[in-house]
């Protein structure tokens, strides 16, 4: 009886795996089967290149994808108009995963392996067209499956505004859109395809404004007070602070009005700061220091100092039990071939490149290594400290690319970076589903979360209670 029985587990399990193997497959399928409409939709977004906060219609074209795909959409959250939700199904856990569609300004760029502007306000240097049409392709392909797999549980689309120094995710986690969710997942376009548990640095931005006293520069200096003047002086002693800070720190700032003539003392000038720093603590008596700076500035050029505080962000929080998860998936699926014609693009683009890589890094999946080098910031960081969050890159870029570049705007406008987005699609729709099928890895991710985090953890954004900045680009 006891040997019958065992041969009825054995039938049964026969029977399954290759059955749960096959709806995963159907469910590759699925985008694979859509890819046109989502290269169609990742280029319009390419081509509009909307600034952060500014994103109405890439925003109002994913939502009306989602919508179209049976997901429920709220537009508006957060007091962000093109910041959304749209989620599908009932019960189970709540799976988040989070799309960007904000291009970067100045970037202007043909989808060409040479420089050429596209004669727009900026470009795509950053992927986050491909970041939000794969994210917005793999909620549909998991909604499929969870009605074909007959599966409770929410699959849950963030349309996420501004990362370039917006941080919509910021004001997101604070008005509490997140708390309900089990765990979030992202990615990011690359030169190269990872998972690895992923550093970035924390980061308060602000624009200090300065007022000073218009007269003729020639006929009558003495009665004027130069605000610009004070931007300088300003600059010369955060420049001078740099020798004194901790070494893993970053401070740049840009003069976004100086005057509008040099016979003119101008009586308004204003300078945009970013601090960065690996821990927020740190970053908060930095950029302390900064004002500080622009407070003697105004003192000494006698004019007066205003600032705003743009965005602050946290560091990611890693969370190694979604991490080693996420690797499973990218590397299963492994990486991609370029194509005759992507090669002979991808070579031109190599010399232009500081450090080239061999076109053939997007056929490999880089090893799994615990936490690296910061180099960056994302809003992300704070989604991290909310709820359990995953993310990992693809190449969506020809290897050795910068960010921010020239070169990763071309790139994204072309099959190369399609072929990224595709397999970042695949991959969050492979980790979606074993998180639905395995509750126990969203167990064992939570807690990790809050060993990470500490018992007397309390969420306290960057940016204090100010509402969302919703001009900063102007």
């Amino acid at each position: 009886m006891k040997s019958n029985y065992t041969l009825l587990i054995l039938l049964v399990l026969s029977v399954a795996l290759p059955l749960q193997a096959q709806s995963e497959k159907k469910a590759l399928q699925t985008i694979d089967n859509q890819t046109d409409k989502y290269e169609d939709i990742a280029l319009q977004i390419w081509e509009w290149a909307e600034m952060g906060y500014q994103e109405t219609k890439s925003s109002a074209l994913l939502q009306k994808t989602l919508k179209d795909a049976g997901f429920a959409v709220t537009a508006g959250i957060a007091d962000i108009p093109t910041a959304f939700v749209a989620e599908f199904g009932t019960g189970g856990p709540v799976i988040a995963i989070l799309g960007e569609f904000d291009a970067l300004p100045g970037l202007s760029q043909k989808a060409e392996p040479q420089k050429a502007s596209a004669g727009q306000i900026g470009g795509h240097a950053c992927g986050h067209h491909l970041f939000g049409t794969a994210s917005t392709a793999a909620a549909i392909a998991l909604k499929d499956w969870l009605i074909s797999s007959k599966t409770e549980g929410r699959i849950r689309f963030y349309g996420c505004p501004a990362e370039e120094g917006g941080g919509a995710k910021v004001y997101m986690s604070r008005a509490g859109v997140f708390d309900d969710v089990d765990v979030a997942l992202h990615w990011h376009p690359g030169s190269s395809n990872a998972a690895n548990s992923a550093a970035a640095l924390s980061n308060i931005s602000a624009k200090f404004r300065f007022y000073g006293t218009a007269a003729h520069a020639a006929g009558a200096p003495q009665q004027g007070r130069s605000s610009l003047d004070g931007v300088e002086a300003m600059n010369n002693m955060v420049n001078m602070m740099r020798e004194h800070v901790p070494q893993e720190s970053r401070i740049h700032y840009v003069i976004t009005d100086g005057g509008k003539a040099p016979n003119v003392v101008p009586d308004y000038a204003e300078v945009y700061y970013y601090a960065r720093h690996p821990q927020r603590d740190e970053v908060r008596a930095i950029f302390n220091r900064i004002v500080k700076a622009g407070e003697g500035a105004a003192l000494g050029t006698e004019t007066r100092m205003e600032y705003e505080i743009i965005n602050g962000v946290h560091e990611l929080l890693p969370n190694s039990t979604l991490q080693k998860l996420v690797y499973s998936k990218l590397a299963e699926l492994g990486g991609y071939t370029y194509n005759q014609e992507e090669t002979a693009f991808g070579e031109k683009i190599s010399k232009t490149l500081a450090s080239p890589r061999p076109l053939s890094v997007s056929q490999e999946v880089q090893p799994y290594s615990e936490i690296g080098r910061a180099g960056g910031s994302t809003d992300v960081g704070d989604v991290s400290f909310v709820v359990p969050t995953v993310g990992f890159r693809t190449a969506t870029w020809v290897p050795g690319t910068p960010a921010h570049s020239w070169q990763a705007v071309a790139a994204g406008g072309t099959s190369i970076g399609i072929k990224g987005m595709v397999l970042a699609s695949k991959t969050l729709t492979l980790t979606g589903i074993e998180l639905f099928k395995n509750p126990k890895l969203i167990k064992e991710a939570k807690e990790e979360f809050n060993e990470r985090r500490g018992p007397d953890f309390v969420y306290e954004p960057l940016i204090g209670d100010r509402s969302p900045a919703l001009d900063y680009r102007n």
